[in-house]
C-alpha cells in the first residue's frame, strides 16, 4: 500500500473549482473534476432556490451523492448555508486521486482531497502539510500590521511571524479578483485620481466589510489609516450601495459592473484577491515536496511571484 498525501480544499464555491482545475490539468482528472463542480453548482442552485429539487430532500441527494464504495468517487457533505433561514447545503467532502502514472511520484501514491471550512486553519494546526484557500484569509489572520502598505501577495510571507504560523504561501492559483478602492464622483475632485495617495491625505470614513477589517489595515497600511474610520454595511445591504453611501471605500471587484451601477468610480487594485497553495513548511516531506512542485509551475498565471 503506497503513501496517502492529504490536501485540505475549500468545501465550495470558486477557490475549489480553481483548485479542482489545477488537479485537472496537472494530472488529468478532468471528468472527475467536471463531476464535482457539476453536482455542487447544481445544490447551489436549489439552495437558493433558482432550481427545482424534483421533490427530493437534501439527505436523500447527499445519500445518493456520497453512497460511493471506490474512495476515486467524490463525497459529499451537509453545511449549513449563511442565507436567510440557513439551509442546509450540499458541499464537497473527500476524494482520492491516484497518481501511479505521475512521473517522479513513488509508485501507489495517492492524494486524497479533504474539504475543509478554512484549510489555512487546517494547516496551522498541522492537519495537513498542503492545502489551498484564499490569500485573504492569510492576511485576516497572520500577516503583521505595518505602517507601510502591502500591496503584492509575494510579499506576504515575509509578514508572517515564524513564531506564529509554519504556513507559508507557495504560488497562486491565478482566479484573481481584487479589493479595489472606488468612491462616488463628489467625494474625489475630477483631477485627483482614486488610489493610496489619495487616501494619505483623506480623513474621513471608509465603509468596509466587516471581516476584511484586519486585511484592509495590512493592506493599506497603519499610516496611511490615520484619520479614518471605518464604516460597515448594514445587515442585508449591498456593498456596493453601502459604500456610495458613505461614498468611499474598499470591496472585491472582477469586472466593477455592480459598482458603476450605484454611481461608484473605480479606483486603484488594491490587492490582489486569489487561491493560493499554502504548505505547513515543517510536514513536508519528499513525497509532499514532489507533488507540491507538480502543483507549482510556470503555466500559472498568478499575481503572486513567490520561488518555492
Amino acid at each position: 500500500m503506497g503513501e496517502t498525501i492529504p490536501i485540505a480544499v475549500p468545501r465550495k464555491g470558486r477557490p475549489l473549482e480553481s483548485v479542482l482545475d489545477r488537479f485537472a490539468r496537472r494530472f488529468g482528472v478532468e471528468g472527475l473534476a467536471d463531476e464535482i463542480t457539476s453536482t455542487l453548482r447544481h445544490e447551489k442552485a436549489v439552495t437558493k432556490g433558482t432550481l427545482e429539487s424534483d421533490g427530493d430532500d437534501v439527505y436523500r441527494r447527499l445519500a445518493e451523492y456520497s453512497t460511493v464504495t471506490d474512495p476515486r468517487l467524490p463525497e459529499y457533505t451537509l453545511v449549513r448555508d449563511d442565507r436567510a433561514g440557513k439551509p442546509r447545503r450540499i458541499v464537497f467532502d473527500s476524494v482520492t486521486i491516484p497518481l501511479d502514472d505521475v512521473d517522479g511520484v513513488p509508485a501507489d501514491t495517492v492524494v486524497q482531497l479533504v474539504g475543509r471550512e478554512e484549510p489555512f486553519r487546517a494547516l496551522r494546526t498541522h492537519e495537513f502539510a498542503l492545502g489551498f484557500d484564499s490569500a485573504d484569509l492569510v492576511l485576516e489572520e497572520v500577516v503583521e500590521l505595518r505602517p507601510e502598505p502591502l500591496d503584492r501577495i509575494a510579499d506576504v510571507n515575509a509578514r508572517i511571524d515564524p513564531a506564529d504560523s509554519d504556513v507559508r504561501v507557495v504560488t497562486g492559483l491565478g482566479d484573481t479578483v481584487f479589493h479595489t478602492l472606488m468612491a462616488t464622483p463628489d467625494v474625489t475632485p475630477s483631477a485627483e485620481s482614486i488610489d493610496r495617495a489619495f487616501l494619505e491625505r483623506y480623513e474621513g470614513p471608509l465603509c468596509i466589510e466587516p471581516r476584511y477589517e484586519r486585511l484592509v489595515r495590512a493592506v493599506l497600511g497603519t499610516k496611511t489609516l490615520a484619520g479614518i474610520e471605518f464604516q460597515y454595511p448594514a445587515d442585508g445591504r449591498e456593498e456596493e450601495a453601502a459604500i456610495a453611501e458613505t461614498g468611499i471605500g474598499v470591496y472585491l471587484t472582477m469586472t466593477g459592473s455592480t459598482a458603476r451601477e450605484h454611481g461608484l468610480v473605480l479606483g486603484e487594485r488594491l490587492f490582489p484577491s486569489e487561491t493560493v497553495l499554502l504548505e505547513n513548511t515543517p510536514e513536508v516531506t519528499e513525497t509532499v515536496e514532489t507533488i507540491r512542485g507538480l502543483l507549482n509551475g510556470a503555466d500559472l498565471e498568478t499575481e503572486l511571484a513567490v520561488s518555492s
